[in-house]
């Protein structure tokens, strides 16, 4: 797949970063670290040609070294990785780590570097998870490259859930990648994009990319989509600040008779003030129907859309205000069989999340409500930034 001559620029994409929607392709739910972090390794080891790794979440640590060890061997092997990590995102990672980065068969590229110069401009990252093996298998999902998701770790790893890709849509990715990586200032990626003919099963799929304030194509096609479900519009989010138009959406919805319901994090977070800040919402949406569960043993972090049949996995949090600022991407998926894989992990998270209901939410103490009302009013401040 490399080419042996010296590659022109990338095709740009446009501003908008729309995808078609493509047949042909196979997609795998896969739950939790213990399930996902094994078959990416395994993925690395087998590369026989080009390792994409694109990352926002890059953290020194046991899952971190097992990954930079695989990417070491690939790179032995003269397989050509390359890097694209989040600047932010990934200054967990240690010196040492980064020295072991150095190969001759590894770029690395930053995202967005961090500087004092530039100010607001240092709010922008790239949030995006993609794993794309030999330009025919790719992975996305929420997770990071942390000891965060590692199941052996000395706490319960966090809640996500990743989709192995196979199919013509891993030629989006690929271009998705390329447009970033070469805005950044990556050296020419010598390869070809993967071909859009190459079949592996029959579910329909599309990219969906945001690019910050140039496009909000995540948040709109959920929003389109609740408004073509016939009968569930099923959410799990790790954080939950919606647009004004996606909860006049869900309530809508919920009246009309749909079984509207929200997965979230419980006390479990880490970052206990946007889940303050995401229950003023709470009561707004219960009132009209909407169900919300709180997961509870651990760390919610799954980025879950289930619209009857249609499924949107990824990055994307469906927060606004970092769909405003990120670079997220997410994977839509139309097929029967992925709906019903989505609908039993849903259905096991909820035996495990606590349902908030309407009555006993209005009988919460004051001091509760004080703490949701300061947060959402530093959620305004930073709105106002925008």
């Amino acid at each position: 797949m490399r080419d042996a001559a010296e590659p022109g620029p990338a095709q740009p994409l446009a501003d908008d970063m729309q995808f078609p929607w493509r047949g042909g392709n196979h997609f795998t739910l896969l739950g939790d670290g213990e399930n996902f972090f094994p078959l990416m390794l395994a993925a690395i080891d087998g590369a026989t040609d080009s390792i994409l790794l694109e990352m926002y979440l890059l953290s020194s640590g046991q899952v971190a070294g097992r990954f930079i060890d695989a990417l070491l061997r690939a790179a032995e092997r003269d397989v050509a990785v390359y890097l694209l990590l989040d600047d932010f995102g990934a200054r967990g990672l240690s010196g040492a780590d980064r020295k072991r980065l150095q190969h001759p068969h590894i770029q690395l590229t930053w995202h967005n570097p961090l500087s004092l110069r530039r100010y607001r401009r240092n709010l922008a990252r790239d949030h995006r998870k993609l794993l794309l093996i030999d330009g025919e298998r790719a992975f996305t999902g929420g997770f990071g490259i942390s000891d965060d998701f590692n199941p052996a770790g000395p706490a319960p790893g966090w809640r996500d859930t990743v989709v192995e890709i196979r199919g013509p849509v891993v030629h989006d990715w690929h271009q998705l990648f390329t447009q970033t990586w070469q805005q950044w200032g990556g050296l020419p990626l010598l390869l070809d994009a993967p071909a859009t003919t190459m079949q592996a099963g029959d579910a329909r799929g599309c990219l969906r990319a945001s690019h910050g304030i140039r496009g909000g194509h995540v948040s709109r096609s959920l929003v389109l989509a609740t408004l073509r479900a016939r009968q569930r519009v099923w959410i799990a989010t790790a954080y939950f600040i919606p647009s004004r138009r996606l909860r006049r959406t869900l309530r809508r919805r919920a009246r009309e008779g749909l079984d509207v319901r929200l997965l979230l994090p419980g006390p479990i977070t880490d970052h206990p003030g946007v889940r303050y800040a995401s229950r003023r919402y709470y009561a707004g949406l219960l009132r009209h129907g909407v169900r919300i569960f709180e997961y509870q043993p651990r760390f919610m972090h799954s980025k879950l859309a289930l619209c009857d049949q249609w499924l949107s996995i990824g990055s994307s949090n469906f927060d606004r205000w970092n769909l405003r600022r990120n670079l997220e991407a997410n994977q839509e998926i139309d097929d029967a069989g992925v709906a019903t894989a989505a609908q039993g992990i849903f259905e096991q998270d909820f035996l495990l999340a606590r349902e908030i209901l309407y009555a006993a939410w209005r009988q919460r103490p004051w001091y509760q409500r004080l703490r949701e009302w300061a947060w959402r009013q530093i959620e305004l401040l930073l709105d106002k930034d925008d």
